[in-house]
């Protein structure tokens, strides 16, 4: 008798647990789906990967970068023709992380389309930019911003000038990609750069970092 009270009481407790779960200290949604072995459940996020979606959101950083290269590695192993979709929203953040993920979406096979929601600077602009050609959007209330790297540096005067010199090797190779996604000339890009630049959609889509602004899903159509 008290062992049956003990399990009705736990499949009680197991009906009742919310379907969220943490994720650097906050709630993801769970989703649960019928299968023919049963339920399954996942994280909205691999919800989301299993239709070849990613997203980044949030700071480029190390962790970010390993997660966005690990899945689109995945999703080239699963199908290299078919194409992957990345929802970016981020204020931008290590240049070193943001260059991984980018040689990464130039090096996989999948096309790969585009889409700011919210804010895509600094190198969130970039990975913006570096979306398949044709596959680059912008909701319309988004914003973007360009501008040139920082950095900062402590020590002796040789040190500082060995920094100084990387950043400025940082700023022309930078402003090479840029140049290549926007077909804007160099000089127009180091201009553009100096400082931190705001656009609007509109004005990022003359500039060449999208190639269209949305606001129906019905618009990413190929015209």
């Amino acid at each position: 008798m008290l062992r049956s009270l003990f399990a009705m009481r736990r499949a009680m407790s197991l009906l009742a647990r919310p379907a969220y779960r943490s994720l650097h200290s906050s709630l993801v949604p769970i989703v649960i789906e019928q299968t023919s072995r049963g339920e399954r459940s996942f994280d909205i996020f691999s919800r989301l990967l299993k239709e070849r979606i990613i997203m980044l959101n949030g700071p480029v950083n190390d962790s970010q970068s390993s997660l966005i290269i690990a899945q689109l590695l995945f999703l080239e192993a699963e199908d290299p023709d078919k194409p992957v979709s990345m929802y970016i929203n981020s204020p931008g953040g290590s240049v070193t992380s943001g260059m991984a993920i980018y040689d990464t979406m130039q090096y996989v096979q999948c096309p790969i389309s585009t889409l700011c929601t919210g804010q895509a600077c600094s190198m969130g602009s970039l990975l913006l930019a570096a979306g398949a050609k044709g596959q680059r959007f912008a909701l319309p209330n988004s914003s973007i911003m360009v501008h040139q790297p920082s950095g900062g540096a402590e020590g002796q005067a040789s040190d500082i000038a060995i920094h100084a010199r990387e950043i400025l090797k940082t700023r022309e190779r930078l402003n090479r990609i840029y140049a290549k996604h926007t077909g804007q000339n160099v000089d127009v890009i180091e201009r553009a750069m100096e400082r931190d630049n705001f656009m609007t959609p509109e004005e990022a889509l003359a500039f060449g970092l999208i190639d269209r602004v949305l606001e129906k899903r019905a618009d990413s159509k190929p015209e």
